[in-house]
């Protein structure tokens, strides 16, 4: 069972700190109240809280420095705070200062539930970004396969039960889905540990170069070839040679290459002696192989060869439960010392929304991207490039994405992308965004809050100016 939110209110005024108490604990969350700022950093060193609801003018510490100390002291508390002057002013500061959000007296009851709920989730998904990290710093049985997705899981037991083998094996799946990690990690777990494991991407050389690259040549065997030259079957004996994109070969090379698996022999370019080597093979192809075979565009006894274990690798799109985990994990990758140490609840959900036809690749690349245009110390969903936020919009905007959702929901989520695209289309003038969008400007405001879109402030002025 959850542990129920716990959330502690600051106000000088009893009657507000009563009356919020009241509103949330009619809502199912449970709630304390201190009248003072310095109580509140007290309590909230000895006590666990997930949110707090300060007053911005309080006798004293005021609102603003107890945000700047509850920072320091837990940087991922969820703060609300509540002000009877409702300026934009001091709510840009609060949020700058790192609110979350800010409510304005007088209040409602709805307006309260609203904003908590939404608070809540926040804290939640905050909750899950720290677990994340800590899980990235421990250690783990698959250094370089992150993931606990059933899909992912069925992929790391194969891997377990066909290490220690010598049957040849076929790696299966689209293109960036961590084809090589995966033989990589056979190669680490297998009896072949200490000797060499060496990939080479049959698709990359033409038929030439790559027989050479893979048996070797003697002296004299083609114009250039001045020396004899190990190729990297013989480099890996006692190893595993990994050879992706094993369907761009020829049939030609393939007789070679079923010499090497059939009888572990095979013969440099240019020599007429045979030699003698011990690999095991691993390949890989994001093509469908028995329909190359049904072509002729693959040999069949070959591809029977390799196939003596296939494992299929998933695409991301199925191991949606994982996309966190490996935003964290290209984020620490390519992080050193820029900003953007976490991701936004909102930039990880459109992560989550989005199809990734290039797979963990196309994750990696829209990371880096992103701590590249990184503002604050967050990513936001405005951090990432523009076409893959349109088709995120793209895919949301299609009914068949809702069809197991709430009204409610779907519209929500439609509306937040749909601001949020509007809003960068706009350079972030609201006045324009608003145009736009054929909304009133107030309208606009109110769902930019709603939603937690972090607009930036200083363009938008600067628009406003001219």
């Amino acid at each position: 069972m959850e542990n129920p939110t716990q959330i502690l209110i600051v106000d000088d005024q009893i009657n507000t700190c009563k009356s919020l108490q009241a509103i949330l604990k009619k809502s199912g969350y449970q709630s304390g109240y201190t009248q003072t700022a310095e109580e509140a950093l007290r309590r909230i060193q000895d006590e666990h809280y997930d949110i707090v609801i300060s007053d911005i003018r309080m006798p004293g510490m005021d609102g603003m420095a107890l945000l700047e100390e509850l920072k320091k002291i837990q940087p991922s508390l969820v703060v609300i705070m509540i002000t009877g002057y409702a300026t934009i002013k001091s709510a840009v500061e609060a949020i700058q200062k790192g609110a979350y959000d800010y409510l304005p007296k007088p209040f409602t009851p709805d307006e309260v539930r609203v904003i908590i709920e939404r608070a809540v989730e926040h804290s939640r998904l905050e909750a899950e970004n720290i677990l994340l990290r800590q899980h990235l710093q421990g250690q783990r049985p698959f250094e370089n396969i992150l993931g606990s997705s059933p899909a992912l899981q069925r992929v790391l037991e194969m891997i377990e039960k066909v290490a220690d083998t010598e049957s040849s094996i076929l790696l299966t799946g689209e293109t960036g889905t961590g084809k090589e990690l995966v033989a990589r990690a056979i190669h680490e777990r297998s009896r072949r540990r200490e000797k060499l494991f060496l990939p080479l991407n049959c698709g990359a050389l033409a038929e030439g170069v790559l027989e050479s690259e893979l048996f070797g040549h003697v002296k004299g065997a083609f114009t250039g070839a001045v020396a004899t030259r190990k190729g990297l079957i013989e480099a890996a004996d006692g190893g595993t040679l990994f050879l992706d994109e094993i369907s761009e070969t020829t049939p030609p090379f393939q007789v070679k290459l079923l010499r090497v698996l059939q009888d572990g022999e095979f013969m440099r370019v240019g020599d007429h002696h045979p030699l003698k080597v011990n690999i095991r093979v691993i390949a890989a192809t994001n093509r469908n192989l028995e329909r190359a075979v049904e072509r002729r565009e693959f040999r069949q006894d070959l591809y029977y060869r390799l196939k003596g274990i296939a494992i299929h690798l998933p695409p991301l799109r199925d191991r949606v439960d994982d996309i966190p985990l490996l935003a964290y994990h290209f984020l620490a990758k390519y992080r050193r010392d820029r900003k953007g140490e976490r991701i936004d609840p909102q930039a990880l959900k459109a992560l989550q929304a989005y199809k990734w036809p290039g797979n963990i690749r196309e994750l990696e690349h829209v990371i880096e991207y992103a701590l590249s245009m990184a503002e604050q110390e967050s990513i936001q969903i405005t951090d990432l490039p523009e076409e893959f936020v349109k088709r995120v919009a793209d895919r949301v905007s299609s009914p068949d994405s809702w069809a197991n959702a709430p009204f409610s929901k779907a519209k929500e989520e439609f509306e937040k992308i749909y601001i949020t695209q509007i809003l960068k289309e706009s350079n972030w003038n609201i006045s324009e965004a608003s145009r736009k969008a054929q909304m009133f400007r107030q309208n606009l405001q109110q769902k930019i809050r709603k939603y937690g879109i972090k607009v930036e402030e200083e363009k938008e002025g600067k628009k406003e100016q001219n």
